[in-house]
């Protein structure tokens, strides 16, 4: 939903630098997956709900923003969206509780212990993982990337789908905060 939001805000480029930042972040989880980090997410309920309160926080401040910036001609003659989407896209996934517990969760149902090598088998799994969910992130952005820029053509359009995003990235960030885990 990040990626849709930011390809249809800032157009195909936008949405591009989204999934690139959010496939750091993606890496990122990995690595603390690897290194038996995210456990400290599944075993402490004060983490996860720190991380997911920041990740809910984060959401809503850029949908803010978003909302903020909506109609002002300097945004819209640089056809962008407030902020530059890849370091966005790597804080929304570093803040994103659930990739971290997924990878903790997934991950080592397909480890073989026995055959050694298991730091290596997490970031090869983990590396595979976020490829593909980059890749889906990356075909958003060039299917929704077409459609934001069209928007950016009509001012009035474009504030209302700025306004429109913006609204997304609140509810997004509600629904994060409003979820029991």
């Amino acid at each position: 939903m990040y990626v849709l939001t930011r390809s249809l805000a800032g157009g195909r480029r936008a949405g591009i630098l989204s999934s690139l930042g959010t496939l750091l972040g993606g890496f990122v989880h990995v690595f603390a997956a690897a290194l038996g980090i995210s456990a400290v997410l599944a075993t402490s309920t004060i983490a996860y709900q720190a991380v997911r309160w920041a990740g809910a926080a984060y959401l809503i401040y850029l949908g803010i923003r978003m909302i903020r910036s909506a109609g002002h001609a300097e945004f819209i003659a640089a056809k962008a969206t407030p902020g530059n989407p890849f370091p966005q896209g790597i804080v929304t996934e570093l803040l994103n509780p659930k990739t971290a517990l997924f990878f903790l969760s997934f991950l080592p149902q397909f480890v073989n212990a026995k055959a050694g090598a298991v730091f290596a088998q997490f970031l090869l799994l983990g590396t595979i993982t976020v490829i593909l969910n980059s890749t889906a992130d990356v075909v958003v952005a060039l299917f929704a990337g077409p459609i934001g820029e069209r928007l950016l053509a009509s001012r009035r359009a474009r504030k209302n789908q700025q306004r429109a995003t913006g609204a997304v990235m609140i509810g997004l960030g509600v629904f994060l905060a409003a979820r029991e885990t």
